[in-house]
């Protein structure tokens, strides 16, 4: 019944979207940004410049748009990003041009960013945003996540530990907030939403035309 109404939906032009998944580490973010990049083909993950060294295997415009820090420094001045921050030494921001752009045909884009590239966003283009925030089960099931990877210290797991509660906290700064005890079924809500979202009469631009034919009928 879904894959019907979408299939209608799809009929009519519509504008894109912007999709923003945050959550603590070990959430599930990062899972469900793969799954979704891998399955629908109407979502593309946002590209990001940044002023840090291109690293091997990296290709300039299509894991990062690598920039000098001069040539970052102006697009900030110009208001060229939708959000920017400067994370361990080094710059990164979403560029409004191509999104802009990309929206106004129909293509949606996926952003996993934190809480507050999420209020930098949404601050600059609210009827575009849609935000998403995953939370765990329950503090003892993140913590044994972020324990199960066997990559971090005590030590680290205690500061991720601090800083997610710390996000945490800015859940109710979003429009769905989801609870990722089962990561297809959060998946699965996820998609419910990105469905919802793209079929809302104010994101079907092609709905004018396609009821003013149907008047004259």
């Amino acid at each position: 019944m879904v894959d019907t109404a979408k299939s209608a939906s799809n009929a009519l032009h519509r504008r894109g979207l912007m999709l923003i998944l945050s959550s603590p580490s070990g959430a599930g973010k990062t899972t469900i940004s793969r799954m979704l990049l891998e399955r629908d083909p109407e979502i593309a993950l946002s590209v990001s410049a940044t002023t840090r060294p291109i690293r091997p295997g990296e290709i300039d415009g299509v894991h990062y748009h690598f920039v000098e820090q001069a040539e970052f420094d102006r697009m900030v001045e110009a208001d060229e990003f939708y959000e920017w921050a400067r994370v361990f030494g080094h710059s990164y921001g979403t560029p409004k041009a191509q999104i802009r752009a990309g929206l106004k045909e129909g293509q949606d884009y996926l952003f996993d960013i934190d809480w507050q590239g999420t209020q930098q966003l949404y601050q600059k283009d609210q009827q575009d945003v849609v935000r998403v925030f995953i939370l765990p089960p329950s503090i003892d099931e993140l913590r044994r996540r972020l324990t199960g990877r066997g990559t971090d210290s005590p030590e680290v797991i205690a500061a991720r530990m601090e800083r997610a509660r710390a996000e945490i906290s800015h859940w109710d700064g979003y429009d769905y907030v989801l609870i990722n005890d089962d990561i297809e079924a959060c998946y699965s809500q996820v998609c419910e939403i990105l469905h919802a979202e793209r079929i809302k009469r104010a994101r079907q631009t092609g709905l004018i035309g396609f009821v003013r034919e149907l008047m004259r009928d």
